[in-house]
């Protein structure tokens, strides 16, 4: 079912983890969001880790070689994407839609729980025989499920735009929402940390073409006077998680 008829009027933010960079590098939020529709439609933006991190961090971990680059802290079925959704009274069968920001593990962990909805992500991102997930590691498939690509920016429906924004993965995707008079820009990894720009986009593929897609969101944002939500910004962990935009 199109959503080009509707209208966004909710933005929840969820806590996915909180997850240390490194030892004592930075510890950053793994969030993910809500959106909800003026016909009562829910969209999930991003949808965390594996929900095997929650029985089982160490062990998960270890087997994807996550353990060598930072762990989560106290992670629990609560951050995960059924146990956040369950805080605001939803299950995975409501979410009728799914944006995709890109695969790696932390933002297409807990995709197959949603194999039921609409999933949308760019055509560039899609076209990878697996989900990019972490490293040289792959065991997981693209779930058998509905899928819009997109390869240009796109109105996806009333208060909600999605731009490709290509770099720290070639097939990277960011939102810009618009909720209650106010814009929103959701960058995901496009800008995972407000110092990503001067760093020169170190975690990214691509730091040339991640340069390019960080200034045009910039310039997106003080065009429309967005507030500008990063991918991991240490400075947001604090606060983010389950804040309500409406």
């Amino acid at each position: 079912m199109s959503l080009r008829q509707e209208k966004i009027t909710e933005l929840h933010a969820l806590d996915l983890g909180l997850f240390d960079v490194g030892p004592g590098k930075r510890r950053i939020l793994c969030p993910a969001f809500v959106l909800t529709t003026n016909q009562g439609r829910h969209i999930l933006f991003d949808t965390g880790f594996p929900p095997s991190y929650a029985s089982d961090e160490r062990a998960a971990a270890a087997k994807d070689g996550l353990d060598g680059f930072g762990r989560l802290v106290n992670f629990t079925a609560a951050q995960t994407a059924e146990g956040a959704l369950a805080l605001l009274g939803l299950r995975p069968a409501d979410i009728a839609h799914v944006i995709l920001s890109h695969s790696h593990i932390d933002h297409v962990g807990s995709l197959p729980l949603f194999a039921h909805a609409e999933i949308i992500l760019t055509a560039t991102e899609r076209a990878e025989p697996s989900p990019l997930y972490f490293g040289a590691n792959r065991p997981m498939a693209w779930p058998q499920a509905r899928y819009r690509t997109l390869t240009r920016a796109t109105q996806i429906c009333d208060g909600l735009r999605l731009i490709p924004t290509p770099g720290h993965t070639a097939g990277h995707l960011s939102a810009l929402v618009t909720v209650g008079g106010q814009n929103v820009l959701l960058t995901a990894d496009a800008i995972n940390r407000a110092s990503e720009p001067a760093e020169g986009f170190p975690d990214a593929d691509d730091p040339i073409l991640a340069a390019k897609s960080a200034a045009k969101l910039m310039a997106l944002a003080r065009k429309t006077q967005a507030e500008v939500i990063y991918g991991h910004e240490p400075a947001q962990a604090a606060t983010l998680g389950r804040r309500i935009w409406r």
